[in-house]
């Protein structure tokens, strides 16, 4: 029988519990004040989940003795109930003190509640690790099961629960990708990190691939060591980035779309020969319009705006002449020198039709991305280590699609649009006019898409 026809199949639980046992449940309760404790200690959520543990036991200990309570099969066998200990354990409602059920010979190992454990793990477990991933610290959650549910739980407990995560993040760094990306975006998010008792700013790398079927993923997340410079755009940093990729399976890039990190031009084009490194042209109309007091960004803007949709990289060299031999090119030079200092990563932007230039024009899947992981890791005043950073971004990645995903549910509900759409914000999230877009892409890198 298939999961889903078991669940068909299942009664609901409300059929099967009794109204007067309902009524009981709910009188006792209400506290003194005549409100109703569904969680916590003494509620009726608590003695629910106390019935169904200790019967539960019960079921684990019959199974382990292999006869029933006060059944004639036992006797003989050398070995018998024991009578019960008492045990408090934490759960998603709060603590529930079982009566845990023991054999006389001591070889009784409950596997639902575990010897010397003192939580009940599954939902607590999930929930702790999804207020690590909104951004909670340690201390944080602590006070939140404390306060809601009446569950205390030890800073090194709630540790240890969101060690878990360590194991899936793990397996999704290494795990294999596909051999062609024609784009990759990447770009930085500042964390600070303790790092020999001294606070750094460290940027930590995300890498954003569109595969042949214009699906977006997150490569991978990459944290600088201290050798690899204050920054960690050293030449080292980098090739262990691309290391990385290839040994993942990555066989070739069309097209690195980054923000001038230096050292990377040399890394990635050592690794893949043929990839064209383009400038962020966002990023260098962000960086010319830095120096620009706000009374004149509108008008360098539209100067800017003649470069970067110039029908030819001619006519953007003639367009970016122009605008230095302006009024505004000469009061803002810095503006000028900007674009020239990355020309050479900017021209392969007006080669294409606006098509790809609407692809490669902003890092915005991206910078979308990390501007939700900057919320989450705002509450935070540093991490501890390297490691600590991956794993809060990691589940933060994963709880920002799922909740993208519910939100594109929520309107295709409503609206009855977009059906079938993607569930996942950046992983498998479908690149606008991507046919389009490929197409011209493989004209323009003939036999270097499969």
């Amino acid at each position: 029988m298939s999961e889903s026809e078991r669940e068909s199949t299942r009664r609901p639980i409300r059929e099967l519990v009794d109204d007067r046992l309902l009524d009981e449940l709910l009188a006792r309760s209400r506290d003194e004040a005549g409100g109703l404790r569904l969680t916590g200690e003494g509620s009726m959520l608590g003695d629910l989940v106390k019935a169904v543990l200790e019967r539960a036991l019960e079921a684990e200990l019959t199974a382990h003795l292999g006869y029933d309570k006060h059944a004639a099969a036992g006797y003989g066998t050398g070995n018998s109930r024991n009578g019960k200990i008492s045990k408090t354990v934490q759960t998603g409602v709060g603590p529930v003190r079982l009566a845990v059920p023991r054999d006389r010979a001591g070889t009784f190992e409950p596997v639902l509640v575990p010897k010397r454990a003192g939580r009940v793990s599954g939902g607590l477990d999930d929930m702790v690790i999804s207020l690590y991933a909104h951004g909670m610290t340690v201390r944080d959650i602590v006070h939140h099961l404390d306060q809601v549910y009446g569950t205390r739980l030890s800073a090194e407990t709630v540790s240890r629960i969101t060690e878990q995560v360590m194991e899936e993040v793990k397996a999704w760094q290494r795990r294999p990708l596909d051999p062609i990306y024609p784009v990759v975006f990447l770009d930085a998010l500042m964390v600070k990190v303790r790092d020999n008792h001294v606070v750094h700013n460290k940027p930590a790398y995300l890498a954003v691939g569109i595969d042949t079927d214009g699906d977006k993923h997150v490569l991978g997340i990459w944290v600088p060591k201290a050798a690899d410079g204050p920054t960690g755009e050293g030449a080292a940093f980098w090739r262990g980035v691309v290391a990385d990729l290839r040994n993942r399976g990555v066989t070739d890039i069309l097209i690195a779309c980054c923000d001038g990190l230096a050292g990377f031009e040399d890394a990635i084009t050592t690794a893949f020969p043929r990839t064209t490194v383009q400038s962020c042209v966002v990023h260098l109309i962000r960086n010319s319009l830095r120096p620009v007091p706000r009374k004149h960004r509108a008008a360098v803007a539209a100067e800017l705006r003649k470069i970067y949709t110039a029908p030819d990289a001619d006519a953007a060299l003639d367009a970016l002449a122009a605008f230095a031999g302006t009024d505004l090119g000469r009061r803002y030079p810095q503006a000028v020198r900007a674009w020239e200092a990355a020309w050479e990563r900017f021209i392969p932007f007006p080669a294409f039709t606006p098509a790809v230039r609407k692809l490669l024009y902003t890092t915005n899947s991206i910078e979308s991305l990390n501007y939700q992981l900057r919320k989450v890791t705002k509450a935070r005043g540093h991490f501890p280590t390297d490691d600590a950073v991956v794993k809060l971004l990691w589940p933060a990645i994963v709880n920002i699609e799922d909740k993208r995903a519910r939100q594109r549910a929520a309107r295709t509900r409503q609206d009855g649009a977009r059906t079938g759409y993607p569930g996942r914000l950046i992983e498998g999230t479908k690149t606008y006019g991507w046919a389009e877009a490929l197409n011209e892409l493989a004209a323009a890198y003939p036999g270097r898409i499969q």
